[in-house]
Protein backbone atom coordinates (compact mmCIF):
# COMPACT_ATOMS: atom_id res chain seq x y z
CA UNK A 1 0.00 0.00 0.00
CA UNK A 2 1.36 3.50 -1.26
CA UNK A 3 1.72 6.28 1.38
CA UNK A 4 1.62 9.90 1.12
CA UNK A 5 4.66 11.59 2.24
CA UNK A 6 4.30 15.25 3.84
CA UNK A 7 8.16 15.32 3.72
CA UNK A 8 8.43 15.84 0.56
CA UNK A 9 6.02 18.37 -0.12
CA UNK A 10 7.04 20.51 2.69
CA UNK A 11 10.35 20.44 0.94
CA UNK A 12 8.35 21.78 -2.13
CA UNK A 13 6.63 23.94 0.52
CA UNK A 14 9.61 25.69 1.72
CA UNK A 15 13.76 25.73 2.46
CA UNK A 16 14.48 24.04 5.17
CA UNK A 17 17.60 21.89 6.37
CA UNK A 18 18.23 19.32 9.37
CA UNK A 19 19.94 20.48 12.08
CA UNK A 20 20.48 18.31 15.08
CA UNK A 21 18.55 15.29 14.12
CA UNK A 22 15.24 17.70 14.03
CA UNK A 23 13.54 20.10 11.89
CA UNK A 24 14.90 23.98 11.68
CA UNK A 25 13.76 26.73 9.38
CA UNK A 26 16.37 28.89 7.36
CA UNK A 27 16.14 32.43 8.34
CA UNK A 28 12.59 34.10 6.77
CA UNK A 29 12.93 35.04 3.20
CA UNK A 30 10.18 37.31 0.82
CA UNK A 31 7.38 34.78 -0.48
CA UNK A 32 8.49 33.36 -3.48
CA UNK A 33 5.74 34.47 -6.30
CA UNK A 34 5.81 30.81 -7.60
CA UNK A 35 3.51 30.03 -4.35
CA UNK A 36 0.81 32.37 -5.17
CA UNK A 37 0.64 30.19 -8.53
CA UNK A 38 0.19 26.94 -6.54
CA UNK A 39 -2.66 28.62 -4.23
CA UNK A 40 -3.97 29.31 -7.55
CA UNK A 41 -4.04 25.90 -8.61
CA UNK A 42 -5.66 24.68 -5.89
CA UNK A 43 -8.56 27.28 -5.81
CA UNK A 44 -8.55 25.79 -9.27
CA UNK A 45 -9.33 22.54 -8.24
CA UNK A 46 -12.36 23.35 -6.24
CA UNK A 47 -15.22 24.90 -7.27
CA UNK A 48 -15.64 26.94 -4.45
CA UNK A 49 -13.78 29.74 -4.75
CA UNK A 50 -13.83 30.21 -8.53
CA UNK A 51 -16.64 30.93 -10.36
CA UNK A 52 -15.18 29.74 -13.40
CA UNK A 53 -12.90 26.69 -13.25
CA UNK A 54 -8.88 27.10 -14.39
CA UNK A 55 -6.67 25.06 -15.82
CA UNK A 56 -3.43 25.74 -13.99
CA UNK A 57 -0.42 23.34 -14.89
CA UNK A 58 0.81 21.88 -11.38
CA UNK A 59 3.79 24.28 -10.21
CA UNK A 60 6.33 22.78 -7.24
CA UNK A 61 5.49 25.62 -4.32
CA UNK A 62 8.79 27.11 -2.66
CA UNK A 63 9.38 29.55 -0.75
CA UNK A 64 6.85 29.86 1.91
CA UNK A 65 7.97 31.21 5.52
CA UNK A 66 8.48 28.51 8.23
CA UNK A 67 8.90 28.85 11.73
CA UNK A 68 10.40 27.22 14.65
CA UNK A 69 10.54 27.61 18.39
CA UNK A 70 12.50 24.54 19.20
CA UNK A 71 13.72 22.91 16.08
CA UNK A 72 11.37 20.35 16.12
CA UNK A 73 8.32 22.48 15.60
CA UNK A 74 7.71 23.51 11.76
CA UNK A 75 4.41 25.27 10.80
CA UNK A 76 3.99 28.35 8.31
CA UNK A 77 3.74 31.90 9.83
CA UNK A 78 0.40 33.42 10.49
CA UNK A 79 -0.98 29.41 9.49
CA UNK A 80 -2.39 27.07 12.04
CA UNK A 81 -0.05 25.15 13.74
CA UNK A 82 1.01 21.66 14.24
CA UNK A 83 2.48 19.68 16.73
CA UNK A 84 4.96 18.28 14.99
CA UNK A 85 5.36 17.15 11.53
CA UNK A 86 6.39 14.01 10.40
CA UNK A 87 7.85 11.96 7.06
CA UNK A 88 4.86 9.95 7.08
CA UNK A 89 6.74 7.40 4.89
CA UNK A 90 9.89 6.86 7.20
CA UNK A 91 8.31 3.41 8.78
CA UNK A 92 6.89 0.25 7.16
CA UNK A 93 4.43 1.00 4.78
CA UNK A 94 1.48 -1.29 6.20
CA UNK A 95 -0.33 -0.94 9.39
CA UNK A 96 -1.97 -3.53 11.50
CA UNK A 97 -6.02 -3.82 11.46
CA UNK A 98 -5.63 -2.47 14.93
CA UNK A 99 -3.91 0.13 14.30
CA UNK A 100 -6.34 0.71 11.24
CA UNK A 101 -9.09 0.63 13.26
CA UNK A 102 -7.67 2.77 16.29
CA UNK A 103 -6.78 5.72 13.31
CA UNK A 104 -10.45 5.78 12.13
CA UNK A 105 -11.67 5.74 15.63
CA UNK A 106 -9.56 8.81 16.60
CA UNK A 107 -10.34 10.10 13.34
CA UNK A 108 -14.36 9.92 13.13
CA UNK A 109 -14.00 11.30 17.22
CA UNK A 110 -12.30 14.65 15.75
CA UNK A 111 -15.02 17.61 15.34
CA UNK A 112 -13.21 20.13 13.47
CA UNK A 113 -10.92 19.99 10.07
CA UNK A 114 -8.13 21.76 12.48
CA UNK A 115 -8.16 18.57 14.39
CA UNK A 116 -8.43 15.90 11.28
CA UNK A 117 -5.31 18.08 9.75
CA UNK A 118 -3.28 18.63 12.95
CA UNK A 119 -3.91 14.77 13.73
CA UNK A 120 -2.82 13.46 10.46
CA UNK A 121 0.28 15.73 10.66
CA UNK A 122 1.64 13.48 13.92
CA UNK A 123 1.59 10.08 12.16
CA UNK A 124 5.00 9.21 11.19
CA UNK A 125 2.77 6.81 8.53
CA UNK A 126 0.06 7.21 6.52
CA UNK A 127 -1.11 4.60 4.07
CA UNK A 128 -3.03 5.94 0.99
CA UNK A 129 -6.31 4.67 2.41
CA UNK A 130 -6.10 6.37 5.24
CA UNK A 131 -5.27 9.86 3.78
CA UNK A 132 -8.58 9.65 2.13
CA UNK A 133 -10.26 8.56 5.12
CA UNK A 134 -8.75 12.00 6.12
CA UNK A 135 -9.97 14.07 3.20
CA UNK A 136 -13.39 12.61 3.83
CA UNK A 137 -13.73 13.24 7.16
CA UNK A 138 -12.59 16.89 6.33
CA UNK A 139 -15.29 17.26 3.70
CA UNK A 140 -17.39 16.27 6.88
CA UNK A 141 -16.77 18.65 9.38
CA UNK A 142 -15.16 21.49 7.26
CA UNK A 143 -18.52 22.28 5.66
CA UNK A 144 -21.24 24.85 7.55
CA UNK A 145 -24.81 24.17 7.48
CA UNK A 146 -26.33 24.40 4.00
CA UNK A 147 -22.71 24.70 2.51
CA UNK A 148 -21.42 23.24 -0.15
CA UNK A 149 -18.09 24.85 -0.07
CA UNK A 150 -14.89 24.37 1.93
CA UNK A 151 -13.82 27.35 3.62
CA UNK A 152 -10.73 29.52 2.37
CA UNK A 153 -9.24 28.53 5.09
CA UNK A 154 -9.46 25.18 4.39
CA UNK A 155 -8.05 24.87 1.26
CA UNK A 156 -4.87 27.32 1.93
CA UNK A 157 -3.22 25.48 4.76
CA UNK A 158 -0.15 23.79 4.19
CA UNK A 159 -1.32 20.01 5.15
CA UNK A 160 -4.17 20.02 3.00
CA UNK A 161 -2.43 21.16 -0.21
CA UNK A 162 0.47 18.73 0.73
CA UNK A 163 -2.35 15.69 0.42
CA UNK A 164 -3.96 17.12 -2.80
CA UNK A 165 -0.36 17.35 -4.85
CA UNK A 166 0.46 14.20 -3.82
CA UNK A 167 -2.85 13.01 -5.39
CA UNK A 168 -2.38 14.26 -8.40
CA UNK A 169 1.36 14.11 -8.79
CA UNK A 170 1.62 9.90 -7.86
CA UNK A 171 -2.20 8.40 -8.58
CA UNK A 172 -0.45 5.35 -10.01
CA UNK A 173 1.09 4.73 -6.67
CA UNK A 174 -1.96 4.95 -4.91
CA UNK A 175 -3.57 1.37 -3.97
CA UNK A 176 -6.87 0.50 -5.60
CA UNK A 177 -8.31 1.23 -2.30
CA UNK A 178 -6.84 4.64 -1.48
CA UNK A 179 -7.10 5.59 -5.19
CA UNK A 180 -10.81 5.39 -5.45
CA UNK A 181 -12.04 6.54 -1.90
CA UNK A 182 -9.31 9.62 -3.06
CA UNK A 183 -11.80 10.29 -5.93
CA UNK A 184 -14.38 9.65 -3.65
CA UNK A 185 -13.76 12.18 -1.19
CA UNK A 186 -12.56 15.02 -3.62
CA UNK A 187 -15.75 14.28 -5.78
CA UNK A 188 -17.84 15.17 -2.07
CA UNK A 189 -15.21 18.37 -1.36
CA UNK A 190 -16.87 19.43 -4.81
CA UNK A 191 -13.40 19.52 -6.59
CA UNK A 192 -13.69 21.37 -10.33
CA UNK A 193 -14.78 18.19 -12.33
CA UNK A 194 -12.37 19.32 -15.25
CA UNK A 195 -9.52 20.02 -12.56
CA UNK A 196 -6.12 18.28 -13.20
CA UNK A 197 -6.01 16.52 -10.10
CA UNK A 198 -10.08 14.98 -10.91
CA UNK A 199 -8.69 14.15 -14.56
CA UNK A 200 -5.67 12.80 -13.68
CA UNK A 201 -7.31 10.39 -10.88
CA UNK A 202 -10.68 9.44 -13.12
CA UNK A 203 -8.15 8.42 -15.63
CA UNK A 204 -6.01 6.49 -13.56
CA UNK A 205 -9.65 4.51 -12.27
CA UNK A 206 -10.24 4.15 -15.96
CA UNK A 207 -7.07 2.20 -16.10
CA UNK A 208 -7.27 -0.02 -13.48
CA UNK A 209 -10.76 -1.27 -14.46
CA UNK A 210 -9.87 -2.01 -17.66
CA UNK A 211 -7.50 -4.11 -16.54
CA UNK A 212 -10.06 -5.97 -14.16
CA UNK A 213 -7.96 -5.40 -11.29
CA UNK A 214 -10.22 -4.05 -8.97
CA UNK A 215 -12.48 -5.72 -6.34
CA UNK A 216 -16.09 -5.58 -5.58
CA UNK A 217 -15.92 -2.85 -2.92
CA UNK A 218 -13.73 -0.47 -5.09
CA UNK A 219 -15.88 -0.91 -8.29
CA UNK A 220 -19.23 -0.16 -5.94
CA UNK A 221 -17.33 3.53 -4.13
CA UNK A 222 -15.83 4.01 -8.26
CA UNK A 223 -19.40 3.19 -9.46
CA UNK A 224 -21.35 5.97 -7.14
CA UNK A 225 -18.36 8.27 -7.61
CA UNK A 226 -18.57 8.49 -11.19
CA UNK A 227 -22.16 8.55 -11.13
CA UNK A 228 -21.98 11.60 -9.27
CA UNK A 229 -19.13 13.17 -10.80
CA UNK A 230 -20.60 12.23 -14.32
CA UNK A 231 -24.05 10.97 -14.14
CA UNK A 232 -25.66 7.68 -14.55
CA UNK A 233 -24.76 7.67 -18.48
CA UNK A 234 -21.31 7.45 -17.52
CA UNK A 235 -19.54 5.38 -19.94
CA UNK A 236 -17.25 2.95 -17.25
CA UNK A 237 -20.38 2.73 -15.67
CA UNK A 238 -21.78 -0.47 -17.52
CA UNK A 239 -18.45 -2.15 -17.46
CA UNK A 240 -18.20 -1.51 -13.59
CA UNK A 241 -21.63 -3.13 -13.71
CA UNK A 242 -20.59 -6.47 -15.84
CA UNK A 243 -17.03 -6.75 -13.67
CA UNK A 244 -19.25 -6.63 -10.33
CA UNK A 245 -21.45 -9.37 -11.91
CA UNK A 246 -18.75 -11.71 -11.88
CA UNK A 247 -17.39 -11.53 -8.88
CA UNK A 248 -18.07 -13.84 -6.00
CA UNK A 249 -21.50 -13.33 -3.93
CA UNK A 250 -19.17 -14.54 -1.09
CA UNK A 251 -16.78 -11.44 -1.67
CA UNK A 252 -19.37 -8.51 -1.20
CA UNK A 253 -20.05 -6.88 2.12
CA UNK A 254 -23.29 -5.61 3.50
CA UNK A 255 -22.46 -2.43 2.46
CA UNK A 256 -21.32 -3.39 -1.14
CA UNK A 257 -24.78 -5.15 -1.93
CA UNK A 258 -26.79 -1.94 -1.10
CA UNK A 259 -24.19 0.21 -3.16
CA UNK A 260 -24.98 -2.46 -6.18
CA UNK A 261 -28.82 -1.76 -5.88
CA UNK A 262 -28.51 2.04 -5.57
CA UNK A 263 -25.71 1.98 -8.55
CA UNK A 264 -28.12 -0.59 -10.61
CA UNK A 265 -30.64 1.99 -9.62
CA UNK A 266 -29.74 4.78 -11.80
CA UNK A 267 -29.95 2.57 -15.28
CA UNK A 268 -33.72 1.20 -14.17
CA UNK A 269 -34.33 1.52 -17.73
CA UNK A 270 -32.03 -1.19 -18.71
CA UNK A 271 -32.79 -3.60 -15.43
CA UNK A 272 -33.76 -6.17 -17.79
CA UNK A 273 -30.21 -6.83 -18.98
CA UNK A 274 -29.55 -6.99 -15.48
CA UNK A 275 -32.27 -9.23 -14.07
CA UNK A 276 -30.29 -12.41 -13.66
CA UNK A 277 -28.02 -11.56 -11.96
CA UNK A 278 -30.48 -8.90 -9.43
CA UNK A 279 -32.42 -12.61 -9.08
CA UNK A 280 -28.83 -13.72 -7.51
CA UNK A 281 -28.15 -10.69 -5.26
CA UNK A 282 -31.63 -10.80 -4.11
CA UNK A 283 -31.71 -13.78 -2.68
CA UNK A 284 -28.07 -12.99 -1.43
CA UNK A 285 -29.45 -9.89 0.45
CA UNK A 286 -31.40 -12.42 2.68
CA UNK A 287 -28.47 -13.80 4.31
CA UNK A 288 -27.08 -9.74 4.83
CA UNK A 289 -30.06 -7.80 5.96
CA UNK A 290 -29.23 -8.26 9.60
CA UNK A 291 -26.11 -6.39 8.96
CA UNK A 292 -27.77 -3.52 7.62
CA UNK A 293 -28.23 0.03 9.00
CA UNK A 294 -31.59 1.81 9.05
CA UNK A 295 -30.38 3.82 6.35
CA UNK A 296 -29.10 0.63 4.45
CA UNK A 297 -32.30 -1.02 4.73
CA UNK A 298 -34.66 2.34 3.42
CA UNK A 299 -31.77 2.73 0.40
CA UNK A 300 -32.62 -1.24 -0.53
CA UNK A 301 -36.36 -0.87 -0.21
CA UNK A 302 -36.20 2.10 -2.41
CA UNK A 303 -33.75 0.88 -5.19
CA UNK A 304 -36.51 -2.60 -5.07
CA UNK A 305 -39.17 0.04 -5.94
CA UNK A 306 -36.99 1.80 -8.47
CA UNK A 307 -36.13 -1.69 -10.17
CA UNK A 308 -39.76 -2.67 -9.68
CA UNK A 309 -38.69 -6.19 -7.92
CA UNK A 310 -42.37 -7.06 -7.30
CA UNK A 311 -41.13 -10.98 -7.63
CA UNK A 312 -38.64 -10.35 -4.55
CA UNK A 313 -41.41 -11.31 -1.77
CA UNK A 314 -38.89 -13.17 0.37
CA UNK A 315 -37.03 -10.45 0.27
CA UNK A 316 -39.20 -7.86 0.83
CA UNK A 317 -40.67 -9.66 3.79
CA UNK A 318 -37.43 -10.41 5.62
CA UNK A 319 -36.84 -6.30 5.28
CA UNK A 320 -40.20 -5.72 6.34
CA UNK A 321 -39.42 -7.87 9.84
CA UNK A 322 -36.21 -5.94 10.57
CA UNK A 323 -38.12 -2.56 9.70
CA UNK A 324 -39.81 -2.98 12.62
CA UNK A 325 -37.20 -2.48 15.42
CA UNK A 326 -35.42 0.45 13.00
CA UNK A 327 -38.82 2.59 13.14
CA UNK A 328 -37.21 4.99 16.15
CA UNK A 329 -34.11 5.36 13.98
CA UNK A 330 -35.44 6.33 10.51
CA UNK A 331 -35.13 10.08 9.66
CA UNK A 332 -38.04 11.21 7.73
CA UNK A 333 -36.25 10.97 4.80
CA UNK A 334 -35.78 7.22 5.41
CA UNK A 335 -39.17 6.56 6.87
CA UNK A 336 -40.56 8.33 4.06
CA UNK A 337 -39.00 5.58 1.30
CA UNK A 338 -40.09 2.75 3.77
CA UNK A 339 -43.76 3.60 3.40
CA UNK A 340 -43.67 4.36 -0.56
CA UNK A 341 -41.77 0.53 -0.51
CA UNK A 342 -44.67 -0.96 1.51
CA UNK A 343 -47.29 1.24 -0.26
CA UNK A 344 -46.12 0.14 -3.83
CA UNK A 345 -45.71 -3.58 -2.98
CA UNK A 346 -48.84 -3.58 -1.21
CA UNK A 347 -46.85 -5.07 2.10
CA UNK A 348 -48.49 -5.22 5.49
CA UNK A 349 -47.57 -6.42 8.93
CA UNK A 350 -49.32 -5.97 12.21
CA UNK A 351 -46.27 -5.62 13.84
CA UNK A 352 -44.98 -3.01 11.92
CA UNK A 353 -48.15 -1.41 12.19
CA UNK A 354 -48.04 -1.46 15.77
CA UNK A 355 -45.19 0.21 15.74
CA UNK A 356 -45.66 2.92 12.85
CA UNK A 357 -48.49 3.79 15.22
CA UNK A 358 -46.92 4.57 18.48
CA UNK A 359 -44.20 6.48 16.66
CA UNK A 360 -46.86 8.60 14.76
CA UNK A 361 -48.77 9.06 18.04
CA UNK A 362 -45.24 10.11 19.64
CA UNK A 363 -43.99 12.59 17.00
CA UNK A 364 -46.96 13.70 14.95
CA UNK A 365 -45.97 17.14 15.13
CA UNK A 366 -42.38 17.25 14.26
CA UNK A 367 -43.48 14.66 11.47
CA UNK A 368 -42.36 16.05 7.93
CA UNK A 369 -45.46 16.34 5.75
CA UNK A 370 -44.39 14.39 2.97
CA UNK A 371 -43.95 11.73 5.63
CA UNK A 372 -47.28 12.15 6.89
CA UNK A 373 -48.99 11.89 3.51
CA UNK A 374 -47.13 8.59 3.04
CA UNK A 375 -47.90 7.07 6.69
CA UNK A 376 -51.88 7.71 5.49
CA UNK A 377 -50.77 5.95 1.64
CA UNK A 378 -49.53 3.06 3.39
CA UNK A 379 -53.03 2.60 5.54
CA UNK A 380 -55.37 3.55 2.74
CA UNK A 381 -53.19 1.27 0.01
CA UNK A 382 -53.63 -1.82 2.57
CA UNK A 383 -57.06 -0.38 4.22
CA UNK A 384 -55.39 -0.23 7.81
CA UNK A 385 -57.73 1.16 9.93
CA UNK A 386 -55.67 2.62 12.64
CA UNK A 387 -57.18 4.79 15.10
CA UNK A 388 -54.10 6.19 16.61
CA UNK A 389 -52.22 7.40 13.28
CA UNK A 390 -55.71 8.68 11.59
CA UNK A 391 -55.88 10.84 15.22
CA UNK A 392 -52.86 11.85 15.47
CA UNK A 393 -52.36 12.47 11.68
CA UNK A 394 -55.77 14.78 12.10
CA UNK A 395 -54.38 16.83 14.88
CA UNK A 396 -51.30 17.48 13.07
CA UNK A 397 -53.27 19.03 10.22
CA UNK A 398 -55.28 21.47 12.19
CA UNK A 399 -52.28 22.72 13.67
CA UNK A 400 -49.87 22.91 10.96
CA UNK A 401 -51.79 22.74 7.61
CA UNK A 402 -49.85 25.71 6.30
CA UNK A 403 -47.00 23.35 5.78
CA UNK A 404 -48.94 20.66 3.68
CA UNK A 405 -48.95 21.07 -0.54
CA UNK A 406 -52.11 20.57 -2.46
CA UNK A 407 -50.87 16.81 -3.72
CA UNK A 408 -50.11 15.77 0.32
CA UNK A 409 -53.29 17.27 1.16
CA UNK A 410 -55.41 14.87 -0.94
CA UNK A 411 -53.57 11.86 0.38
CA UNK A 412 -53.98 12.68 3.67
CA UNK A 413 -57.58 13.61 3.31
CA UNK A 414 -58.71 10.10 0.95
CA UNK A 415 -57.92 7.81 3.46
CA UNK A 416 -60.64 9.03 6.00
CA UNK A 417 -62.97 8.72 3.21
CA UNK A 418 -61.84 5.39 1.86
CA UNK A 419 -62.02 3.76 5.25
CA UNK A 420 -65.39 5.96 6.71
CA UNK A 421 -63.20 7.12 9.81
CA UNK A 422 -64.59 10.11 11.93
CA UNK A 423 -61.74 11.57 13.85
CA UNK A 424 -62.23 12.83 17.23
CA UNK A 425 -61.89 16.29 16.19
CA UNK A 426 -63.83 15.60 12.69
CA UNK A 427 -65.45 19.03 13.24
CA UNK A 428 -62.23 21.39 14.11
CA UNK A 429 -60.34 18.90 10.91
CA UNK A 430 -63.01 19.45 8.23
CA UNK A 431 -63.47 23.59 9.25
CA UNK A 432 -59.56 23.59 8.73
CA UNK A 433 -60.10 21.51 5.52
CA UNK A 434 -62.42 24.27 4.21
CA UNK A 435 -60.59 27.08 5.00
CA UNK A 436 -57.53 25.79 3.08
CA UNK A 437 -59.78 25.01 0.34
CA UNK A 438 -61.67 28.09 0.23
CA UNK A 439 -57.87 30.46 0.18
CA UNK A 440 -56.22 27.35 -2.29
CA UNK A 441 -59.30 26.12 -4.42
CA UNK A 442 -57.45 27.46 -7.67
CA UNK A 443 -54.34 25.65 -6.88
CA UNK A 444 -55.74 22.20 -6.53
CA UNK A 445 -55.05 20.26 -9.75
CA UNK A 446 -59.50 19.41 -10.66
CA UNK A 447 -59.23 15.97 -10.68
CA UNK A 448 -57.15 16.09 -7.07
CA UNK A 449 -60.01 18.61 -5.67
CA UNK A 450 -62.79 16.11 -6.89
CA UNK A 451 -61.22 13.25 -5.06
CA UNK A 452 -60.91 15.56 -1.91
CA UNK A 453 -63.95 17.17 -1.79
CA UNK A 454 -65.98 12.81 -2.99
CA UNK A 455 -64.13 11.84 -0.07
CA UNK A 456 -65.71 14.03 2.18
CA UNK A 457 -68.69 13.17 1.01
CA UNK A 458 -68.62 9.37 1.73
CA UNK A 459 -67.78 10.39 5.79
CA UNK A 460 -71.08 12.46 5.15
CA UNK A 461 -69.48 15.68 5.70
CA UNK A 462 -70.81 16.90 2.49
CA UNK A 463 -69.06 19.91 0.78
CA UNK A 464 -71.85 22.00 -0.13
CA UNK A 465 -70.11 25.07 -0.42
CA UNK A 466 -68.16 23.44 -3.33
CA UNK A 467 -70.75 22.16 -5.28
CA UNK A 468 -71.78 25.11 -6.76
CA UNK A 469 -67.96 25.48 -8.24
CA UNK A 470 -67.69 21.68 -9.18
CA UNK A 471 -70.95 21.83 -11.25
CA UNK A 472 -70.02 24.45 -13.26
CA UNK A 473 -69.04 24.49 -17.26
CA UNK A 474 -65.42 26.09 -16.34
CA UNK A 475 -64.71 23.45 -13.93
CA UNK A 476 -65.58 20.72 -15.72
CA UNK A 477 -64.01 22.11 -18.78
CA UNK A 478 -60.84 22.17 -16.87
CA UNK A 479 -61.30 18.33 -15.80
CA UNK A 480 -61.28 17.09 -19.07
CA UNK A 481 -58.24 19.10 -19.82
CA UNK A 482 -56.50 18.41 -23.19
CA UNK A 483 -58.60 15.21 -23.69
CA UNK A 484 -61.89 14.82 -25.91
CA UNK A 485 -63.84 13.45 -22.43
CA UNK A 486 -63.90 13.27 -18.81
CA UNK A 487 -62.25 10.00 -17.59
CA UNK A 488 -65.58 7.21 -15.85
CA UNK A 489 -64.18 7.29 -12.73
CA UNK A 490 -64.24 11.77 -12.31
CA UNK A 491 -67.76 11.02 -13.76
CA UNK A 492 -68.71 8.60 -11.49
CA UNK A 493 -67.47 11.10 -8.43
CA UNK A 494 -69.24 13.79 -9.84
CA UNK A 495 -72.58 11.50 -9.87
CA UNK A 496 -71.86 10.65 -6.52
CA UNK A 497 -71.33 14.41 -5.39
CA UNK A 498 -74.70 15.19 -6.73
CA UNK A 499 -76.96 11.99 -5.57
CA UNK A 500 -75.54 13.47 -2.29
CA UNK A 501 -77.19 16.82 -2.98
CA UNK A 502 -80.03 15.65 -4.06
CA UNK A 503 -80.34 12.85 -1.11
CA UNK A 504 -78.98 14.67 1.69
CA UNK A 505 -79.09 18.27 1.21
CA UNK A 506 -82.26 19.48 0.11
CA UNK A 507 -81.51 22.84 1.27
CA UNK A 508 -78.76 23.07 -1.66
CA UNK A 509 -80.59 25.06 -4.20
CA UNK A 510 -77.51 25.88 -6.58
CA UNK A 511 -76.03 24.47 -9.74
CA UNK A 512 -77.10 20.97 -10.85
CA UNK A 513 -74.67 18.62 -12.37
CA UNK A 514 -75.75 18.67 -16.11
CA UNK A 515 -77.12 14.62 -17.53
CA UNK A 516 -74.42 13.90 -19.71
CA UNK A 517 -71.90 14.36 -16.87
CA UNK A 518 -73.96 11.82 -14.93
CA UNK A 519 -73.69 7.94 -14.83
CA UNK A 520 -76.14 5.09 -14.41
CA UNK A 521 -73.64 2.48 -13.08
CA UNK A 522 -70.86 3.01 -10.54
CA UNK A 523 -68.88 0.19 -11.98
CA UNK A 524 -65.80 0.95 -13.42
CA UNK A 525 -63.51 -0.71 -15.71
CA UNK A 526 -60.26 0.09 -13.75
CA UNK A 527 -61.34 0.69 -9.69
CA UNK A 528 -64.30 1.02 -7.83
CA UNK A 529 -65.83 3.71 -5.75
CA UNK A 530 -66.48 1.33 -3.29
CA UNK A 531 -64.43 -0.44 -0.40
CA UNK A 532 -63.56 -3.97 -1.11
CA UNK A 533 -65.81 -6.09 0.98
CA UNK A 534 -64.59 -8.35 3.65
CA UNK A 535 -64.15 -11.54 1.30
CA UNK A 536 -65.31 -14.02 4.20
CA UNK A 537 -68.21 -11.96 5.43
CA UNK A 538 -68.89 -11.84 1.60
CA UNK A 539 -68.88 -15.49 1.44
CA UNK A 540 -71.10 -15.95 4.43
CA UNK A 541 -73.71 -13.82 3.28
CA UNK A 542 -74.07 -14.87 -0.55
CA UNK A 543 -73.96 -18.69 0.87
CA UNK A 544 -76.87 -17.93 3.42
CA UNK A 545 -78.83 -16.22 0.28
CA UNK A 546 -78.11 -19.32 -1.70
CA UNK A 547 -79.75 -21.81 1.01
CA UNK A 548 -82.64 -19.47 1.26
CA UNK A 549 -83.31 -18.59 -2.28
CA UNK A 550 -82.25 -21.97 -3.52
CA UNK A 551 -80.04 -20.52 -6.45
CA UNK A 552 -76.92 -17.46 -6.91
CA UNK A 553 -79.69 -16.32 -10.10
CA UNK A 554 -82.02 -14.93 -8.10
CA UNK A 555 -80.15 -12.07 -6.34
CA UNK A 556 -77.03 -9.65 -7.43
CA UNK A 557 -75.08 -6.69 -5.99
CA UNK A 558 -74.01 -3.28 -6.77
CA UNK A 559 -77.38 -2.48 -7.58
CA UNK A 560 -79.17 1.00 -7.05
CA UNK A 561 -81.93 1.25 -5.50
CA UNK A 562 -84.87 3.43 -6.80
CA UNK A 563 -84.07 6.01 -4.52
CA UNK A 564 -80.13 5.94 -5.62
CA UNK A 565 -78.69 4.29 -2.62
CA UNK A 566 -76.70 0.94 -2.78
CA UNK A 567 -77.45 -1.53 0.18
CA UNK A 568 -74.70 -2.95 2.31
CA UNK A 569 -74.21 -5.50 4.78
CA UNK A 570 -72.29 -4.96 7.77
CA UNK A 571 -71.07 -7.41 10.95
Amino acid sequence: MASITLWRNFCHLADVRLCGGGLSALKSRPVNPINQAVRGHLHAWFCSLQPEPLRVVSLPARGKKFHSENGNDLHPLGEQRFSQVHSWDRLDRNLNSEDEQMFYRRLNSLTSWEEVLSFISTLEVLPDAMAAGALQRICEVGKGDGDQRLPKAILENSIFQALCFRFEQQPALLSNTGLVTTLQALVLLHADHQSSLILSLVAECQKRLQTGVLEAADLCILGETLIRLQGPGCVMLELILHQLQSKRLETFTPENTVAFYRILQTRAEKVDQHQTFLNRINNFSLSVIHCLSPKSVSQMLAALVVLDQTQAWRLIMKLGKYVVRYIPHFNNEELGKVLEAFTYFGYSDRFFTKALEEHVASHCLSLDPEVVSKVMGYCSRNLILSKPILNAVAETFVCQSEKFSPAQISELIEPFGKLNYLPPNASAFFRKLENVLSMDFNHFPPKMLLRVLHSCSLVECHPVNFMAKIFSPFFLQQLQGEESYVDRLSLARLTQLFLTCVLECPFYKGPKLFPKFQVQSFLTPCCSLETPVDFLLCKYVITALVDLLGARRYFTSKVLTPYCYTLAFTH
